[in-house]
This record gives C-alpha cells, sequence and structure tokens, in this order.
C-alpha cells in the first residue's frame, strides 16, 4: 500500500474551506492525503481532480477509491507542469489548488528508488517513467564541472566541486551505497561531524531535483494553477527546500503587485494587474506535536494566496 502522512492537512484545510458541491485540483496526489479529505468534505455533488506522475500513486488511489467509494474523484497521471493539458474542461474554474512539493513516505522506502541514502536501492530518483536525465545518467556520463554545479544550484552543497571529482573518479556507480562512499570521499572530515542533517542529503536532493526538472516544473505550474482558480480560489503549496519556497514566495509577490517594472522606470509600461492577496504574510510550519509524529514534516513551509477578481 502507498502509504504517506500529508503533512499540515488540517492547516491546508482550513485555508482551502471546502465545502459541499465545490471542485478542487490535488496537482500531486501521492498517498491521497489531500485528495480523500478534499473528496469527503466536497461530498457527491463535488469533484477531486488528483495529479501524479508517479504510476504507483494513481494505482493505489484507485485501490482506495473502489475500497470507499469515493467516486467523486479522478484521477490523472502526469506532470503537474504541464497542468493545462491534463486538467479536463470541469476543472477549468476551480475552488482551490494544492501542491506539496514533498516525497511520500512511499518513495522514500520505496527499494526499486534511490531517494534514500539509508537503504540499498538503484540509482533511479525518477517520480514517473517520464523523467527527461534518469540519476544513473547524470551521475555516470556527466562531466565533472555540470555535475558540480547541479549539486550547487540545487543542493547548495559547499563541496560541490570536491564531491563531483569524486563521484567521476568512482564511475561506474549503480547503486546508492556506492554513491554514498563517493560523496563521503568527497568531503572533509568535519563536515560529516557536524551539521544539522547528513552529510548526503544536499547531494541525494540535488539529484532528484534534477532528474525530475522539479523547478522548472515548479515555475510552469503557478501560473497555470492562477488560470485554472475562479476569483476567490486559493492555493496553496507546501515546500520543503529553499529553492521551492522561493520560486512560490517571488511568484505570489508578483501577483500581489499592479506594477511589474523596474523602479527606474518613471510610469507603467507593463499594464501588469495584480491578481492575487496573500494569506500568509510569513510561511506556516508544523507544530512541535506534528514534526515528533511525522520528522519528514519538520522542513515544510505553507504558503497561501487567493486569486482577486480583476478590474476591468
Amino acid at each position: 500500500m502507498y502509504h504517506h502522512v500529508p503533512v499540515m492537512l488540517k492547516e491546508v484545510m482550513a485555508i482551502l474551506a471546502p465545502r459541499a458541491g465545490q471542485k478542487f485540483i490535488d496537482g500531486t496526489l501521492g498517498g491521497g492525503g489531500y485528495t480523500f479529505e478534499l473528496a469527503k468534505r466536497v461530498g457527491q455533488t463535488g469533484k477531486v481532480l488528483a495529479i501524479d506522475l508517479d504510476e504507483l500513486a494513481i494505482a493505489n488511489a484507485a485501490d482506495i477509491i473502489k475500497q470507499t467509494g469515493l467516486n467523486n474523484i479522478k484521477l490523472i497521471q502526469g506532470s503537474f507542469g504541464e497542468l493545462m493539458d491534463l486538467v479536463p474542461a470541469q476543472f477549468k474554474n476551480v475552488d482551490g489548488i494544492v501542491l506539496d512539493l514533498g516525497l511520500s513516505s512511499a518513495q522514500l522506502d520505496d527499494p526499486r528508488r534511490g531517494f534514500s541514502f539509508l537503504r540499498e536501492a538503484p540509482l533511479n530518483m525518477a517520480f514517473g517513467n517520464q523523467a527527461k536525465e534518469k540519476t544513473e545518467v547524470i551521475i555516470n556520463r556527466f562531466r565533472a564541472e555540470d555535475l558540480a554545479a547541479i549539486l550547487k544550484n540545487y543542493g547548495e552543497e559547499r563541496f560541490a566541486r570536491s564531491i563531483a571529482r569524486q563521484i567521476v573518479a568512482a564511475r561506474p556507480l549503480a547503486t546508492t551505497s556506492q554513491l554514498l562512499e563517493a560523496i563521503g570521499r568527497g568531503l572533509p572530515a568535519a563536515a560529516k561531524r557536524n551539521g544539522k542533517i547528513h552529510w548526503a542529503t544536499r547531494t541525494f536532493q540535488a539529484l532528484r531535483i534534477a532528474t525530475n526538472d522539479e523547478l522548472a516544473n515548479l515555475q510552469a505550474v503557478l501560473p497555470q494553477a492562477l488560470r485554472l482558480l475562479k476569483p476567490g480560489g486559493r492555493l496553496v503549496v507546501v515546500s520543503f527546500h529553499s529553492l521551492e519556497d522561493r520560486i512560490v514566495k517571488n511568484f505570489f509577490r508578483n501577483e500581489a503587485k499592479d506594477c511589474l517594472c523596474p523602479p527606474a522606470v518613471p510610469v507603467c509600461i507593463c499594464d501588469h494587474k495584480r491578481r492575487l492577496k496573500i494569506l500568509t504574510a510569513k510561511p506556516l510550519t508544523p507544530g512541535v506535536p506534528e514534526i515528533k509524529n511525522n520528522p519528514r514534516a519538520r522542513s515544510a513551509k505553507l504558503r497561501a494566496a487567493e486569486k482577486l477578481k480583476i478590474k476591468s
């Protein structure tokens, strides 16, 4: 069974405030925590569209639907970066959209995928079969300088160059344990002793982001989500990485302004109209009890905004 504990479920539901007859999109189905809660609250007169790139998440949700009889859910496999192309006509004016950008517990624990360095697995960090670059290709074929750029830009890894050199020197690599050893050789002893997170976390994270083109997909989905919301509809994004959170924060800030012209331009020439009202001045984070029950929630940040009616 595809298991995942939804992060900040209470806060997400409080912001979306689903009611009977409404329509919602969950762009990151995962274990279905948000999807099934939304489906229960909107009732048989409402609808929920759930999207996921991972075929296992879709299959798991289909089984749960059969067991529970929640037949107001439509499942679609695909990348939320192509949201407008995936969404059927009846979901092009919805009351709310939620995106949880984190990995599910099932994905982390899947022995066929190398998301975690805590267990032996093949170097496959793809969410689905549509990933542009398989992890093993990135690790074994990319030039050292290109690999270092991935580790620095996506993982914010201080020792990106030395880690990249060690990965190249250890090729070919086929498993998570082999990758872990190469990372360790690229780090000074002090860096492995000190730190709030495991010393391999940033490298594994960077390779996963690169494999799935995650930041580009996030940048692509936000304006599409805004288009799909009805006036008064709300967008909730839960991120787990500073780069993701920055993209969401900047998008919300820009769409909450009437003008995006540079300060040097004396008169507005962009004709940009404010389209969002930010609902979270600062991102919401999980409380201590939730982090205690679900340690993987500790880095989560929730931002939310409401679509405005544009004045003509």
